[in-house]
């Protein structure tokens, strides 16, 4: 609730340069300093210096009310100016010196200087205990790199052999970190693509070819994946090992606003910070749950306890989020820190549309229609600017769906002003602003960072609105406004640059030219197809011609599938998933199934299941239970999901996984056409086909399983879609 979007650089720059415009024709800028205290240099350049008041200034710009500024923000300040301090009275035999902050508000124009003397001396011993404490500290983590670098050498592969494809895997992934490349892996599932990844990564790091790991993954099972194959590494190397949670998971006082005059886990937070830091290093693996034990012991939050240790783990996991988003924290402090960074991406078919949506910024008419009616008085006039705008915005779409390349200037205006008067409100009465006026205070300045980013392939959409919702008070809910990014690669380019090596893996990443395109890999990027460790006599794949669940035809087909469904289920009972395109077709189909063969049991995936829900709809699938599950392809169990042997013989695929035919889809497919000269491809055909082949995945998991696969649509004969299904399978037309 307290955050207030700082200048930016640009806005530093020129604030500097106001203030030192203010300053007599002997004030000296940019003034490099060094010095040295035992094995620690030090350099930097300090911002002013004026040698007529003897005075030092350290130049720091803000907005809004200075009064509201964090003690420890302050303190880091004064730390920074009493370091040069000492440097600039060594280097010009000063006895003591004016040190000053000067404060410059980009708002108002104005400046607010804190001033203190000092001696040489007192400089000196400030200077020395600091050098003297990051001494201490490096040592530590050097001894700690050394520690790792040692274990790791000397670090076997786990379970003593690879298994089939995991080898080639491990190879791949070893030799493009070696030579600093970017990979991309398509690997069929079962056969340990989390370890073949991370094991060759981490004996690069003992032979000190990188500082960090960072382990993306789409969702959470996969962080779970590849904590557990950390844990069987032996010996157990000395590795700093950190999971990280979203927040609304790991916050411990939901009801609670997040600062310290309300959150006892945020009040004196850094206080207690370090010795929380020292239990969580010595603890190694720093999942959510230990996580949670050590803040709670210590007192402070465990969500920002996990981000403080971004700075001191070996190998991190967590989600896309934390390294591709525009303002993603690992991203941030690889480049603040010249990490050599090993980054791999789990699943990574999924990063095209989650980051199409990082860097999408939708306005959404039902927030501002809420944020309008709570707001404290003093935002109502800028929110009532912005729905004038927003509704100017909409007005030549006429409630159809309407696109054009750049959002609309009165729009930006109105945005930027609310901006500015919410940061300035939120200095004075931050608490005054309900969770509701907050989100819509956020999403305003998401949107207006984005329209600031000028990417050729982002455009400004506002939704179709034929059937406008009406609040309780009568008022039309105004249509949804979206900068709506088309193609991701512009934005995730510099994020690969950024890393040492890349791994992109996934068992769908055919063709891996649609990748590369998309994703903005380097033009050097290799690629791998591992050749699956199954035979055809493992899984039968059945297609059926008679079939089409083209939406025209989808109430014809939900007898004949069900029939074959109970037929299959008959010849050999046990464990299946069905997939369907929608959930909508899910519930026709279960209901036309336990119709027609109510002896048979089902249960189904359901919109917005929370994760007790996804644990119970899975633990049906036991050794020795029978039924057959119904889920939406592309959904929580079309992926990343483990049944081995009898816990699942059979999938049902009813549909070619293709997105919709939409006003926002055919945007996508005319730039992609335009950039790629394969629009429908690139759009439809290959996303569609690799959820298909992914929920496939799903019934053959090892060398000793055997299942079927039903592929439930005529489409699937054509020549185009069978040359993106595995070369192992042996497709029967039924």
């Amino acid at each position: 609730m307290r955050f207030t979007p700082s200048p930016t650089a640009q806005q530093g720059l020129a604030g500097h340069l106001k203030v030192a415009q203010r300053r007599a024709h002997t004030y000296e800028t940019e003034i490099f300093l060094s010095a040295s205290h035992g094995a620690v240099d030090v350099r930097g350049r300090a911002d002013g210096y004026d040698p007529v008041r003897n005075q030092l200034e350290e130049i720091k710009t803000h907005r809004g009310d200075l009064n509201r500024q964090p003690e420890n923000h302050r303190y880091l300040h004064w730390a920074q100016a009493k370091l040069y301090g000492w440097m600039l009275c060594r280097d010009r035999e000063l006895t003591e010196l004016n040190v000053a902050l000067v404060y410059w508000d980009i708002g108002a124009e104005t400046e607010t200087v804190l001033a203190e003397t000092y001696s040489a001396d007192a400089l000196q011993a400030f200077f020395e205990a600091q050098c003297a404490r990051f001494e201490t500290w490096a040592a530590q983590e050097l001894a700690h790199a050394e520690a790792r670098r040692r274990d790791l050498k000397t670090m076997a592969f786990p379970f003593g052999a690879f298994r089939r494809g995991q080898r080639e895997l491990s190879v791949a992934v070893y030799r493009a970190a070696r030579d600093g490349t970017a990979l991309l892996a398509q690997a069929p599932t079962g056969i340990g693509k989390t370890l073949g990844t991370l094991f060759p990564l981490l004996k690069r790091m003992g032979e000190d070819g990188l500082d960090r790991i960072f382990f993306l993954t789409a969702k959470s099972p996969g962080r779970q994946l590849a904590l557990d194959a950390l844990t069987h590494l032996t010996p157990r190397p000395s590795l700093r090992i950190l999971e990280l949670t979203a927040r609304e998971k790991a916050c411990e006082h939901p009801d609670k606003a997040c600062h310290g005059e309300a959150c006892p886990l945020a009040r004196g937070f850094y206080d207690r910070l370090p010795a929380a830091r020292t239990a969580a290093v010595e603890a190694g693996t720093m999942d959510r749950h230990a996580l949670r034990r050590i803040g709670l012991a210590h007192a402070v939050c465990p969500y920002y306890l996990a981000q403080e240790l971004s700075r001191w783990s070996d190998v991190v996991v967590g989600d896309y989020n934390y390294y591709f988003d525009f303002s993603a924290a690992l991203y941030m402090l690889t480049l603040q820190n010249e990490w050599r960074v090993g980054l791999l991406v789990d699943e990574a078919h999924n990063l095209v549309d989650r980051a199409r949506a990082m860097y999408s910024a939708p306005l959404e008419g039902a927030v501002l229609r809420d944020a309008r009616a709570a707001a404290p008085k003093v935002a109502r006039r800028a929110i009532g600017d912005v729905a004038r705008a927003w509704t100017a915005a909409a007005a030549p779409a006429n409630g159809n769906y309407l696109a054009r390349d750049d959002s609309p200037a009165h729009l930006h205006n109105a945005i930027k002003g609310a901006i500015v008067t919410f940061s300035e409100a939120l200095d004075q009465q931050a608490d005054s602003f309900p969770p509701d006026t907050l989100r819509l205070y956020f999403d305003l300045l998401h949107f207006f960072r984005m329209s600031e980013l000028q990417d050729p392939n982002t455009i400004f959409d506002v939704a179709a609105d034929n059937a406008p919702a009406v609040s309780k008070s009568g008022d039309t809910v105004r249509p949804t406004l979206t900068l709506r990014n088309l193609i991701p690669a512009r934005q995730l380019a510099p994020r690969f640059a950024a890393a040492e090596t890349v791994t992109l893996f996934s068992a769908t990443l055919a063709p891996s030219h649609y990748y590369r395109d998309t994703l903005g890999l380097p033009e050097a990027t290799r690629t791998i197809d591992v050749a699956a460790p199954f035979t055809a006599e493992q899984l039968q794949v059945k297609l059926t011609r008679r079939v089409s669940t083209r939406y025209r035809d989808r109430g014809a087909s939900l007898a004949p599938i069900a029939d074959l469904m109970a037929a299959q289920f008959q010849a050999r009972p046990g464990n299946y998933l069905s997939f369907t395109s929608s959930y909508d077709y899910l519930d026709k189909l279960a209901d036309t199934f336990a119709t027609r063969h109510p002896h048979v049991p089902v249960w189904l995936q359901t919109r917005r299941m929370d994760d007790a829900a996804r644990v119970k709809f899975l633990a049906r699938f036991e050794a020795g239970q029978r039924g057959i599950g119904f889920a939406v392809l592309g959904g929580a169990f079309g992926e990343g999901v483990d049944l081995p042997g009898d816990r699942l013989i059979g999938a049902f695929i009813a549909t070619l996984g293709m997105p919709q035919v939409n006003d926002v889809n055919a945007q996508i497919e005319a730039r992609m056409q335009t950039e790629f000269g394969a629009g429908y491809d690139y759009t439809y055909l290959f996303p569609g086909l690799g959820k298909v082949v992914q929920a496939a995945g799903r019934v053959i998991r090892d060398e000793a399983d055997r299942g079927v696969v039903y592929l439930l649509d005529d489409r699937f004969a054509r020549r185009d879609v069978r040359a993106l299904l595995p070369s192992w399978w042996d497709v029967e037309t039924v």
